[in-house]
């Protein structure tokens, strides 16, 4: 990392490049006599491809999705549970999220709550987070602008949180270097400000047990607990604004409930605020009902018997409570080229409580001043904070949000099964008219896993079609073909690995390697499936290279027995193991860089560059995979057709 010096970081690039390439070039010395060994025990060779196959698909789907089929008496075995357990499968989402740089906190107070107490629970909320050292700024937003696509209501508080870059960089993001003394401690001037040194070392903004973005996120939870205000899930400020321009929630996932009026639809949100918050594969206190009606209002209802003893007019009332309360626009003040509107109304003590306004003066048919209270009833309601509606029905949101390690999609579906049982069981009752889906950015993984289902075969399907147009043979394009096969297993099984706290889990020049190479849990996802579909034109190479040679060595002259096949195929694998594993070495240095980048699209990459990782590694195996099937095959043509050549 950044902060581990030049000369270790150095040290490090050369040791991984002394492994890679040292490694295989032990293997290539080795490779004639391992070649020779697996000639002469096939059957139990392809066992290794096979294992690889399985394992490959148990980390992709679960060790208990693949063993479904067994019966229930094995699959309660103790080993079979351990190895359900162990081997859970990989979750999915739709993308990973990227680095913005800054956070959205987005928590709701009650609904009746007045401007004036969330005003003061908003800057409240802007100082705690403040205080965590690791943010920069926050700056809170109460109400909305006067468009309709801002529609947020009193009660949401918007607070946009910009923290410090782990390193301090200029203003292009280049890191920075400071001046330090012998015993490591940043040397600084008189007024306390670090001294820049081209030679010396960057300097971090973050606390020690600050490791990543996530830990800054708990850091402002933890501070941001309020009495008033709920909580809110991790959100970042152009992908939350995506989510809400797609489905109108200001949160990850939701379950969208449609219903005939906003009081049903807020007594089934509270029913399954409370079911969802049970679930083990959702974040608790990000579960979130909106509150459609709760809002007070202040309604003025004219009686019109008293209205007509008076001779007033109900235009008349309307003109008072309009011009007195709630301000009547007289004109527009012109300064340069800014532009205000002039509005008249009472001063704030004649207006602020119904008391005072029912003593607000309505002219009579004889000029008498009535007082309104005289002529209306003043009084609170409940009525709608906000009213939402999607395909001319109402609707309203339960928000929610996976917990850590989980996959949207994953949490989603956990959250179906619960509300389908809850129905099922007879705790959750949905009134008639009322329907429940589900929205967010699970609306995208929806999607795109449809189209995936489609691109990925018709990916497949090219990669056998040329290589068929290459050989003009099936078995040949199969074998080669082969090598897609354990080089997806080794995708898999990479991923499964990242995600167990033993892989890697060792220090080198005292970092520990899973901090260097960044290794956690990967969901499956689009990333994912992009590196895969990479990965199918590269896992080939080595099969095309191996089997174009056997073909021509083979076309040429036919074998008189079998011991001279497998030392044609033999001599095959020598001359070409070294470009394979020239290939193979190339694209391995090429991703390991990937692994360890910080910068901008690193969340991307990396889930991008595991599956062509893990694929390239176990694709050595091909170069034992095909020539072991294509001596197979020509063993079996000798022994049907002795002397004929393939």
């Amino acid at each position: 990392g950044a902060g581990a010096g030049d000369a270790r970081n150095l040290g490090f690039v050369l040791l991984l490049l002394v492994l890679v390439l040292g490694g295989f070039g032990v293997f290539q010395r080795a490779y004639p006599t391992l070649l020779a060994w697996v000639l002469r025990r096939k059957l139990l060779f392809l066992t290794v491809p096979s294992a690889l196959a399985v394992f490959g698909a148990a980390s992709w789907l679960g060790f208990g999705t693949l063993t479904a089929w067994l019966p229930e008496r094995v699959q309660r075995a103790p080993a079979m549970v351990a190895l359900a357990h162990a081997v859970p499968g990989l979750d999915r989402e739709f993308m990973p999220a990227l680095d913005e740089g800054g956070f959205l906190y987005m928590p709701s107070t009650m609904p009746h709550a007045s401007i004036g107490e969330a005003l003061a629970l908003m800057q409240t909320l802007d100082r705690h987070i403040a205080s965590v050292p690791e943010v920069e700024y926050a700056v809170g937003k109460l109400g909305r602008a006067e468009s309709p696509l801002d529609p947020a209501p009193v009660s949401m508080i918007e607070t946009i949180i910009g923290y410090l870059p782990e390193y301090r960089v200029d203003a292009e993001g280049r890191r920075l270097r400071f001046a330090r003394d012998a015993d490591g401690t940043f040397l600084r001037d008189e007024n306390g400000a670090l001294v820049p040194d081209p030679r010396g070392s960057p300097y971090r903004n973050w606390r020690p047990e600050i490791r990543t973005q996530q830990d800054i996120w708990d850091a402002i939870v933890e501070v941001a607990q309020i009495p008033g205000l709920t909580s809110a899930p991790l959100l970042q400020p152009i992908s939350a604004r995506i989510v809400m321009l797609q489905s109108g929630i200001r949160a990850p996932m939701a379950v969208r409930l449609r219903g005939p009026s906003l009081e049903v639809l807020a007594d089934v949100s509270t029913d399954v605020e409370a079911i969802v918050r049970t679930n083990p594969l959702v974040n608790q206190g990000a579960v979130n009902a909106d509150r459609p009606a709760g809002k007070p209002y202040l309604e003025i209802r004219p009686d019109r018997d008293a209205l007509s003893r008076y001779g007033i007019t109900m235009r008349q009332v309307q003109d008072v409570v309009e011009v007195a309360i709630g301000g009547r626009s007289v004109g527009q003040t012109v300064q340069g080229r800014e532009r205000y509107p002039i509005r008249v109304r009472y001063p704030r003590e004649l207006r602020d409580t119904p008391e005072r306004m029912a003593e607000i003066f309505v002219t009579g048919a004889d000029g008498v001043q009535v007082p309104l209270g005289d002529v209306a009833t003043l009084a609170y309601v409940r009525g709608p904070q906000m009213i939402r509606s999607e395909d001319t029905a109402l609707v309203n949101y339960v928000m929610f949000d996976r917990a850590p390690g989980v996959g949207e999609v994953d949490a989603v579906e956990a959250v179906a099964a619960q509300l389908d049982a809850a129905i099922a069981e007879g705790r959750l009752t949905l009134p008639a008219g009322v329907s429940y889906t589900f929205a967010g950015s699970y609306e995208n993984a929806v999607r795109a896993q449809a189209r995936l289902r489609l691109l990925i075969p018709l990916v497949l399907l090219s990669i056998g079609l040329l290589l068929y147009l290459q050989f003009r043979s099936v078995w040949t394009t199969l074998m080669v073909f082969s090598g897609i096969a354990v080089a997806l297993s080794g995708g898999f099984i990479l991923l499964w690995c990242v995600a167990q706290p033993w892989f890697l889990d060792s220090t080198l020049f005292g970092v520990n390697l899973r901090d260097v190479f960044q290794l956690g849990p990967v969901n499956l996802s689009v990333a994912v499936w992009v590196g895969f579909i990479a990965l199918f034109g590269i896992a080939t190479d080595d099969g095309v290279v191996m089997a174009t040679y056997l073909k021509q060595q083979f076309d040429a002259e036919a074998p008189a027995s079998r011991e001279q096949v497998r030392a044609w195929v033999i001599e095959a694998g020598c001359r070409r193991v070294r470009p394979c594993l020239m290939t193979t070495a190339t694209t391995l240095l090429a991703l390991l860089p990937i692994l360890t980048s910080q910068g901008t699209g690193a969340d991307i990459m990396i889930p991008m560059a595991l599956p062509a990782l893990g694929g390239m590694t176990v694709a050595l195996v091909t170069l034992f995979v095909v020539p072991v099937l294509y001596a197979m095959r020509e063993e079996l043509r000798f022994a049907r057709w002795p002397g004929r050549s393939s």
